[in-house]
């Protein structure tokens, strides 16, 4: 029987990549997030193996609890619980800062991470196995001019991950966290609301990363021995060296 894979924020970057490339590999994919129409195509890429998509928003918890709880109990056995649903929005000085961006930040980065959590965890309680695998930035690991809520709300992710790897280790279940660099996905695009030059621009002079090198990781971590975690990896481009250092040509 296949390993099941629960992705959060499978519509685009590292989320679709994921679900790829772990389909390739004979992992069942219950994919999710908002928009039905990227969840319908990429169902439609994965054919050797089951596919499950869930619409909904990570954010509003009732929605989250509705479809968990819908899933039929051969879906129930979830392995692997990729939380991936993420965004920045806005880039200001703190001073300067958008209260309706900060929220965004804090209800996806963080809430939606522990709502989905919450109803994902007790199923791989009750197997006494499981993996748990957030995706921080290196925004977590150090702050950086503007950046402030969203390097907090990462900063959470850190926090939470390492108090899952806690709680949950006499329960015999993984959890493990990898923050990228620099990946060239929709992210920018959505943290400067839509202007693609401004968003294009953050890649330009170098190689960033792509949502298959993350993917890529995901899978090997996940197909480590059952006595191995890989606890917290930092994963950047080559030419970046820090938050906010990074060579351009």
């Amino acid at each position: 029987m296949n390993k099941i894979a629960f992705i959060t924020g499978a519509t685009s970057g590292i989320g679709r990549a994921t679900a790829l490339l772990l389909a390739q590999h004979n992992f069942d994919i219950i994919a999710t997030g908002r928009r039905t129409e990227r969840l319908q195509e990429l169902e439609g890429r994965i054919t050797n193996v089951r596919v499950k998509t869930l619409v909904f928003d990570v954010r509003d918890k009732a929605a989250v609890k509705a479809a968990i709880a819908s899933l039929p109990d051969d879906w129930k056995n979830i392995d692997v619980l990729l939380n991936n649903a993420g965004n920045a929005h806005g880039l200001a000085p703190i001073q300067n800062g958008d209260e309706q961006d900060w929220e965004m930040m804090l209800d996806i980065n963080v809430k939606g991470l522990l709502f989905v959590s919450k109803e994902i965890m007790p199923l791989m309680i009750n197997r006494k196995k499981g993996h748990i695998i957030n995706i921080g930035s290196i925004a977590g690991k150090e702050v950086y001019a503007n950046g402030n809520v969203y390097c907090a709300s990462k900063f959470a992710v850190d926090a939470l991950s390492q108090g899952m790897r806690i709680d949950l280790n006499k329960e015999g279940i993984k959890v493990s966290e990898i923050n990228p660099g620099l990946v060239h996905t929709e992210f920018s695009e959505v943290r400067f609301k839509g202007d693609t030059d401004r968003a294009d621009s953050v890649y330009q002079g170098f190689q960033p990363l792509v949502a298959e090198d993350i993917a890529d990781l995901i899978l090997f971590m996940v197909t480590r021995p059952a006595h191995v975690n890989i606890a917290d990896v930092i994963i950047l481009p080559t030419a970046q060296a820090s938050a906010t250092t990074v060579h351009k040509s």
